[in-house]
C-alpha cells in the first residue's frame, strides 16, 4: 500500500494563482507489480475542493487500474468514478487511459486521455463532456519526480490547453533487515486539475 498526499493549484490564463484544496490518497496494487507484465490495484482519493472548484467540495475518487507493460511500452486503463457528497452529490464515470513508450533510465514519454462523462446513468451530451488529450514526459531529477504534460480539450466542455506539473518525492519506507524500500509506483499518472471552466462558473466574480 503507498499513501500520497497532495496540494493541487492552477494557474489561470491571466496568471491567477489557485488553490484547490488538498488530497490523500491510498494506493493498492498486486505485489511487486513494478516487476509484473500485467499488474492491477485499486486507489482511492479523498479530497476537499474549494467553492470556486466544485459546488460540491468533498469527493471520493475510486480508481481501478489495470495496466500490460513491456520493455519498450506500457499501457494503464483506470475505470475511474468520482463521487460527490452533498445535497448536490452525484457519482460521476471519468475514465483515464495511458499509452507510453519507456526511453530507460526511469524516463517516458507518452500519450493521456483524460474524459468526464458525466452522471452514471444520464451521461452529459458529448460536447459537454471533459474530453482531454495529453501529451507527456516523465523522469526523474535525483530523487524527485518529475511528470510534465500538455493537454488540448476537444469539447466545449473541456478547457482547450492545459499544461500539467506534478513533482513527487517517494519517502523511504523501513524494510525488514534494517534496508529502505524506494521501489516506484507502477502508476505514473496523475490526474490533470479540474477544468477550470467549473471555476468561473462558480464563482463569476473571478
Amino acid at each position: 500500500m503507498v499513501r500520497r498526499f497532495y496540494l493541487p493549484f492552477a494557474v489561470s490564463g491571466n496568471g491567477q494563482f489557485l488553490s484547490d484544496g488538498a488530497k490523500i490518497r491510498s494506493l493498492f496494487v498486486v505485489p511487486e507489480a513494478a516487476k509484473r507484465s500485467f499488474f492491477y490495484g485499486i486507489n482511492f482519493e479523498l479530497g476537499y475542493e474549494l467553492p470556486r472548484f466544485s459546488s460540491t467540495p468533498w469527493a471520493l475518487e475510486i480508481r481501478p487500474i489495470i495496466g500490460v507493460r513491456n520493455k519498450e511500452w506500457e499501457f494503464i486503463v483506470n475505470p475511474i468514478v468520482d463521487v460527490s457528497f452533498g445535497s448536490r452529490g452525484e457519482a460521476d464515470f471519468a475514465p483515464a487511459v495511458r499509452l507510453a513508450r519507456n526511453l530507460g533510465e526511469d524516463r517516458f514519454i507518452g500519450l493521456e486521455y483524460y474524459a468526464d462523462f458525466g452522471k452514471i446513468g444520464s451521461f452529459l451530451p458529448l460536447q459537454q463532456q471533459n474530453q482531454q488529450l495529453f501529451a507527456v514526459a516523465d523522469f526523474k531529477i535525483s530523487k524527485i519526480d518529475v511528470e510534465l504534460g500538455a493537454g488540448y480539450g476537444f469539447t466545449t466542455g473541456s478547457d482547450r490547453f492545459t499544461l500539467k506539473a506534478i513533482l513527487g518525492y517517494a519517502f523511504p519506507v523501513p524494510k525488514k533487515g534494517g534496508e529502505d524500500d524506494l521501489s516506484p509506483s507502477p502508476l505514473k499518472m496523475g490526474t490533470p486539475s479540474r477544468s477550470l471552466q467549473n471555476a468561473w462558473a462558480l464563482n463569476p466574480a473571478n
